[in-house]
């Protein structure tokens, strides 16, 4: 199982809305992972089944989104993320060793926001 490597992807607009759905289809047309998933898609979400890396279900918590041709982190996104990892709409099937990797990825994001990760409250 892998957490992936932090990004540090250029914030969007704060108040940009998030919508997955959309996100996800513009990724995968920005990465050219239409046929299957590529290193690209896999930069734009926090984590990803390590042994299933062809699969575009091993991919878990999207935080980012195709902005004027650029991937961008998206202050919603990584809320939502964060309530996902937080336990939130059921939370997220990740393995309990990797939770810490993904607060840390998702809480330097945060720091980038100049706000605190809803965990450190």
């Amino acid at each position: 199982m892998t957490v992936t490597r932090f990004q540090d992807l250029p914030l969007a607009d704060r108040d940009r809305e998030w919508d997955g759905d959309a996100a996800e289809k513009r990724v995968r047309a920005w990465a050219d992972a239409e046929d299957g998933p590529t290193a690209r898609y896999r930069d734009a979400h926090v984590w990803y089944d390590g042994d299933h890396p062809d699969n575009f279900t091993a991919y878990k918590l999207l935080i980012a989104d195709v902005v004027d041709g650029r991937l961008q982190a998206v202050p919603h996104g990584i809320m939502a993320a964060a309530g996902v990892v937080q336990g939130a709409r059921g939370g997220v099937d990740i393995p309990a060793g990797d939770a810490d990797r993904v607060r840390n990825h998702l809480r330097r994001y945060y720091e980038k926001m100049h706000d605190d990760a809803p965990w450190e409250d």
